[in-house]
C-alpha cells in the first residue's frame, strides 16, 4: 500500500512547475540530512577517503548538497517517467559527442552513478532513435521494481533491460545487433567477480565488465554523465576511448576509475556518496566505514 500511494504521489506532482519540483526536493534533501544519520556518515567517509585535504567544513556541505540533489534528483522521476513527452523534451539537453552514437556500431555507454542517471536513460531513448540494453539490479519491492522499469522504458519498444545474472551472449548479440549498452560498473558489487584498482588513490573491488563487454562486443566505450541543472538536466556524451580496452584488463579497470574521477571533480555534490564504496577490503585490510 505505502509503494502504490508513493507511485501516485510521484504521478500527482509530475504536471508541477519544475521549479515547485525542486524546491519540495530541496526541503527533503535537508530534512534527510538532519535524519538519515547512517548514510549520512558513509558520504562523510567517503569523502574524508576520497578528498583527504578538504576541510570538515568542505565535506560537510558538500554531503548536504548531495543529500538536496538525491531528494531532487529522486523527485524528478515524477516528470521524467509521467509527464507528457514535450515538457519532458524541454528539459533535457542532450549534449557533446552526440555522433558517438549515430547509427547501430557496437557501443559501450559507461554510465557513472551520477544522481541523474535517469534522465541519461530518458534523454536516449526520448532524443535519439538509438537503442539501449540496460543491466540492472532487480529490486525488492515488486510494485517499485515494476515501476521503475516501466518508467526507464516508457519512450522505446525495441529498448531491453536484462538482469546482472542472465545470460552473457544474449548481451553480446544484442550489442552486436545495435543496441548500446547502458553499463554502471562503478559501484561496490563484492568481492566476486571484482578486482583491487584505485579509486581516489584508495583500492576499489571493481567489477571489470567495462573492459570486458567492450573486447567481447568488439565496441567502442562512449562515457555519458548527467547533471543536474536549473532547467533540468545535462545529459552529456563524451568522445570515445581511444585504444581501449587493452590486453590489460586491470590496467583498463584502473584507467575507468581515474576518467571517472574527472568526471566526478567537476560535480562532487551529484555523484553517489551514501554508498559504501569502499566496503569490500583487500585480504588483510580492515575494514573503513
Amino acid at each position: 500500500m505505502i509503494s502504490r500511494l508513493g507511485i501516485l504521489f510521484m504521478r500527482a506532482i509530475s504536471h508541477l512547475p519544475l521549479g515547485v519540483v525542486r524546491a519540495m526536493g530541496a526541503a527533503l534533501g535537508a530534512f534527510l540530512y538532519v535524519v538519515v544519520v547512517p548514510r549520512r556518515r558513509i558520504a562523510m567517509r567517503n569523502l574524508e577517503l576520497c578528498f583527504p585535504r578538504w576541510t570538515v567544513a568542505q565535506r560537510r556541505r558538500t554531503v548536504r548538497s548531495h543529500f538536496i540533489r538525491f531528494a531532487q534528483a529522486w523527485l524528478d522521476r515524477s516528470w521524467l517517467w509521467h509527464a507528457p513527452a514535450d515538457v519532458v523534451r524541454q528539459r533535457l539537453q542532450l549534449a557533446g559527442s552526440v555522433h558517438e552514437i549515430d547509427g547501430d556500431a557496437p557501443v559501450i555507454l559507461f554510465v557513472p552513478h551520477f544522481l541523474g542517471l535517469d534522465a541519461g536513460v530518458t534523454a536516449i531513448t526520448l532524443l535519439t532513435q538509438r537503442r539501449i540494453l540496460g543491466v540492472y539490479t532487480k529490486q525488492s519491492n515488486a510494485i517499485v521494481d515494476e515501476w521503475i522499469f516501466e518508467g526507464r522504458h516508457r519512450f522505446t519498444t525495441d529498448s531491453r533491460a536484462v538482469h546482472r545474472s542472465e545470460g552473457v551472449r544474449d548481451m553480446i548479440a544484442a550489442v552486436r545487433g545495435g543496441a548500446a549498452m547502458y553499463l554502471l560498473p562503478d559501484m561496490n558489487f563484492g568481492a566476486e567477480d571484482s578486482i583491487f584498482v584505485p579509486f581516489y588513490g584508495v583500492q576499489a573491488a571493481t567489477v571489470p565488465s567495462l573492459p570486458r563487454f567492450a573486447r567481447l562486443c568488439k565496441a567502442k566505450v562512449v562515457p555519458l554523465t548527467t547533471k543536474l541543472t536549473d532547467a533540468g538536466y545535462e545529459v552529456r556524451l563524451h568522445p570515445a576511448w581511444d585504444d581501449y580496452p587493452t590486453s590489460d584488463v586491470a590496467a583498463d579497470t584502473a584507467l575507468m576509475n581515474k576518467r571517472l574521477e574527472v568526471y566526478i571533480d567537476e560535480m562532487p555534490d551529484q555523484y553517489y556518496w551514501v554508498h559504501k564504496r569502499f566496503k569490500t577490503r583487500p585480504p588483510g585490510e580492515p575494514p573503513v566505514y
